[in-house]
């Protein structure tokens, strides 16, 4: 099906959206821990070496799940063969997996996610649009599945 095709289809839609939510929301994520990493670690000099970290460094390690997926996205939305919406749906069910990192889970990502909406207003309001749009209840609870 080509993206003429799929346009049309209520889920293709959302997950474009959700992609350029996501793209919004992990750059914004990376820069909360970069300041985070340099208050502690002393200023990072170069993108390269930023990137470095972000693939490498433990610290980073809570944001790769959502780096992953975005590839994933674009991997579907990009494809040159057919996609079907049986694999539109199934990506949109991971990433109501994915996020929001509930305030309950004890986890690391969770802890770390629910800092970087407590102190950086932008991510909270990226956050909402993402849990709005994947109508998933502010705990969690999959709305819609």
């Amino acid at each position: 099906m080509t993206d003429t095709n799929l346009s049309s289809i209520p889920a293709y839609q959302k997950l474009k959206t959700l992609r350029s939510l996501l793209l919004r929301l992990h750059k914004a994520l990376l820069d909360a821990e970069r300041d985070s990493y340099e208050r502690i670690h002393g200023r990072i000099a170069t993108k390269g070496e930023f990137f470095q970290l972000v693939i490498g460094d433990p610290w980073f390690d809570w944001l790769r799940p959502i780096s992953q997926f975005i590839v994933q996205m674009d991997e579907v939305l990009q494809a040159k063969e057919p996609v079907s919406p049986n694999q539109i749906h199934t990506l949109l069910a991971r990433a109501r997996d994915l996020l929001p990192l509930s305030e309950t889970d004890p986890s690391e990502a969770a802890v770390r996610y629910q800092r970087a909406r407590e102190n950086y207003p932008a991510i909270e309001t990226m956050s909402a649009e993402v849990t709005n749009l994947l109508d998933i209840a502010p705990t969690g609870e999959n709305l819609n599945p």
